[in-house]
């Protein structure tokens, strides 16, 4: 089946290092966040396929791995809805990042545990210089892996699961809004002045760090200002 011009998304390649059901979810996941790919329209798989030039089967298989994250939902004999998430959904999925986030992390505050932070500042800057070019798949990438290993450090791995699960299902909603308008590099650079923070032992300033950058994130979610 090949997809009409107004159907068709602007995918990458994939290529052979990674399985062809990774490597399109990979894809889609980089056009869910990028906004290609939106809310509430049903892509088909076999519509995906030709566009990837590979059969059907790895993109039901890959949207089949997006479901389970939340992030699509099957429509019967039709393909994939993207999920959509309304307002309400979003302030709680922030609340719940705020109640579990916020105190884990502004507890980790001791400068005794200065290298373990400094061991995340090179993930730090990779979100910094992924917004400074405006890669945002990398962008996300990076931040996940940051704020993951920044709660591993308090040692529950439940807790870490449950995050990264939150941020799988809710991802950044406006990001590439941010990116247009200039905003993203200083969303970007507040992960670095957390690790200061946390490296000089203020638990204040870390948590208050902290929860004014989930709320910077719901903003993004938004589309909306900071």
């Amino acid at each position: 089946m090949v997809p009409s011009a107004e159907d068709r998304l602007d995918l990458p390649p994939v290529g052979e290092r990674q399985s062809l059901r990774e490597q399109v979810a990979h894809a889609l996941r980089a056009a869910l966040i990028t906004g290609e790919m939106r809310p509430g329209v049903v892509y088909s798989a076999p519509v995906l396929a030709a566009q990837f030039g590979v059969s059907a089967t790895p993109v039901r298989e890959a949207m089949l791995d997006l479901a389970k994250e939340g992030l699509v939902e099957a429509v019967r004999n039709k393909g994939f809805r993207v999920t959509e998430l309304s307002e309400r959904d979003l302030d709680e999925l922030t609340e719940i990042r705020r109640l579990i986030e916020v105190p884990t992390v502004a507890r980790l505050a001791d400068a005794s545990r200065a290298e373990s932070f400094e061991a995340l500042r090179p993930v730090a800057q990779e979100i910094v210089d992924a917004a400074e070019r405006g890669d945002l798949l990398a962008y996300v990438d990076a931040d996940i892996r940051f704020h993951v290993d920044l709660l591993a450090l308090a040692g529950n791995a439940h807790l870490v699961d449950v995050v990264r699960d939150l941020r799988k299902r809710a991802r950044l909603y406006g990001l590439s809004a941010l990116y247009a308008r200039g905003a993203l590099i200083d969303s970007a650079r507040e992960h670095l002045q957390l690790l200061d923070l946390l490296s000089a032992g203020d638990t204040a300033g870390s948590e208050r760090l902290m929860r004014d950058h989930i709320q910077h994130v719901r903003g993004i979610w938004a589309g909306g200002p900071e």
